[in-house]
């Protein structure tokens, strides 16, 4: 292929031909029988007779006639290996927990770390003898950048906790290999002049339409690899920001010590009057408390108590899978830990009806009402199932640690920490994704089965209080005829319809009045009979 810029003339080929530095004249068949022959030498004939100067164009004039550099291709290639390994267990670690490397945190930082240390490698590797100087330059950035994130996670304790020793030391290997492919290229640029030397008589200043091709794809990529990783770095630092929000209440550790999750109670229950046990829907309880505690300064409620599921609000992430029965043996033992023994009146929203009566079916003797606000019936589970849901939940997941929108969110729209943690933004964050899809993987098997039992053994005589959003019965029927079967499971059930409150029923007026008339009525006493 012809040179794609001007012609450099090198020396004549005849005064380079005849230096015998650089070509010996003779070499014995002896001595290249018992291999003697180097490297600068190892293109000559069998008889060691020199051979013409070649065209820069030639394939044999290659950096991979060299010893070190076909070495550091081969290690290169190991290493890609061993991290394509790695990686490959992250992902699955995300859906199946594996034994040890279960973490606190999503997985998905980990796990995108780790493809960028594969895409590091692949790039590297796919143009392998055609080094550049802006390549390095572009990669040892992204090496100290990694570095950067490392040190980050090491130095914020609740990142280091969160990621734990999975976490770290993916970050450090992805470094590593950063600096690696910068080490490489170099030596590789090196190889290069030395053959192109000792084979065309001059080091070659020029490429070729296709190395310029070569160099620049390299370069795009590198680039677009730096800017996400860089993305990834200031997701770290927003996760810093938002752990200096200290919870309401406490966290405890589950599962062993293997992560911890929020409860917070407050308030003094008078004799004989139940504890409000709060159980959100698709985002922390939080949210969800804000009009009991308008019921509470009525005086209607005395103590509460809510709690964030695993992976949401102020809670870690749950090894997977984790089904609604044992989050709710979570929530049993921090209730122990916590020294709450009930009664209990238990208020719960959307997907939280199901954890809600799993828990009331496992603690019968002290659950004395149910108030499900607009919550999912068993029936519906397909619509938390669908293999839809889990692979956006999973995309999602996938998406996070790169924080663009919460990043967008923080910078242009002024989104505070707390919306980040448990307002309107904190659908996007990794650990709330990782526990809808767990929730979605579950549902269909390990859930169903649970709720079925639940269902069988909660008792006829417990009070349930149904809250429904008209706005939501009024385009979906099949909500409005399971809201009502959920009603009749009790023997005292009542069904209230907000007409114009959506799924989120106490931003509503009558919503809120509704819902606030039935917690101090299940909190007082028993309730009459099933009304529509």
């Amino acid at each position: 292929m012809a040179r794609s810029s001007s012609v450099h003339e090198g020396p004549p080929r005849s005064s380079v031909s005849d230096n015998d530095d650089d070509f010996p004249a003779s070499v014995s068949e002896a001595a290249y029988a018992e291999g003697q022959i180097n490297e600068r030498s190892r293109l000559l004939g069998p008889n060691g007779q020199r051979r013409p100067l070649l065209s820069p164009d030639d394939e044999a004039v290659s950096p991979m006639n060299m010893f070190l550099v076909r070495a550091l291709r081969t290690v290169s290639f190991i290493l890609l290996l061993i991290t394509s390994i790695w990686a490959l267990l992250l992902f699955v670690n995300i859906f199946v927990a594996i034994p040890g490397l279960s973490a606190r945190a999503s997985g998905y930082t980990a796990f995108i770390f780790a493809v960028f240390s594969v895409t590091n490698l692949v790039i590297n590797l796919l143009f392998f003898t055609t080094p550049s100087k802006g390549d390095r330059l572009v990669s040892l950035t992204i090496s100290v950048f990694l570095l950067a994130c490392a040190v980050f996670i090491l130095v914020v304790p609740r990142l280091r906790l969160e990621e734990g020793w999975v976490g770290i030391a993916t970050v450090f290997w992805a470094a590593l290999i950063g600096a690696w492919t910068v080490v490489t290229d170099r030596v590789v640029e090196w190889g290069k002049q030395e053959e192109e030397e000792r084979l065309t008589g001059r080091v070659e200043t020029r490429r070729t339409l296709g190395e310029w091709f070569k160099v620049s794809f390299t370069l795009t990529s590198l680039l677009v690899l730096f800017g996400l990783v860089f993305l990834t770095a200031m997701g770290l630092v927003l996760r810093a920001h938002d752990a200096t929000l200290a919870p309401p209440g406490q966290r405890y550790y589950v599962d062993n010590r293997k992560y911890q999750v929020h409860l917070n109670c407050y308030g003094d229950a008078k004799p004989d009057q139940p504890t409000v046990l709060i159980e959100a829907g698709e985002t922390s309880a939080y949210y969800l408390n804000t009009w009991v505690e308008e019921a509470q300064s009525a005086g209607d409620v005395g103590r509460v108590c809510y709690w964030d599921r695993p992976g949401f609000g102020w809670s870690d992430s749950a090894p997977s899978p984790l089904s609604a029965g044992m989050a709710v043996d979570v929530l049993s033992q921090v209730l122990t830990s916590a020294r709450e023994d009930g009664p209990f009146v238990i208020v719960a929203h959307g997907v939280g009806g199901l954890y809600s009566r799993i828990f009331a079916s496992r603690h019968v003797p002290d659950i004395k009402g149910l108030l499900l606000v607009d919550t999912l019936h068993e029936d519906l589970l397909s619509r938390i199932a669908s293999s839809r849901h889990g692979f956006m939940a999973f995309l999602r997941g996938l998406w996070s640690p790169l924080s663009i929108d919460r990043l967008f969110g923080w910078i242009f729209r002024g989104r505070s920490r707390e919306d980040r943690i448990y307002g309107r933004s904190a659908w996007r964050d990794g650990k709330v994704q990782k526990a809808l899809l767990q929730e979605n993987l579950a549902a269909k098997t390990l859930t169903h089965n649970e709720i079925i039992a639940a269902r069988a053994i909660l008792p006829a005589n417990v009070p349930i209080s149904v809250v429904t959003s008209g706005r939501h019965i009024k385009r979906d029927k099949a909500w409005e005829s399971k809201q009502r079967d959920l009603a009749d499971l009790s023997e005292q059930g009542t069904w209230d319809i907000a007409n114009t409150a959506g799924h989120i029923v106490w931003r509503d007026d009558e919503g809120r009045d509704i819902l606030k008339k039935r917690l101090a009525a299940l909190v007082s006493g028993p309730i009459g009979n099933s009304t529509n």
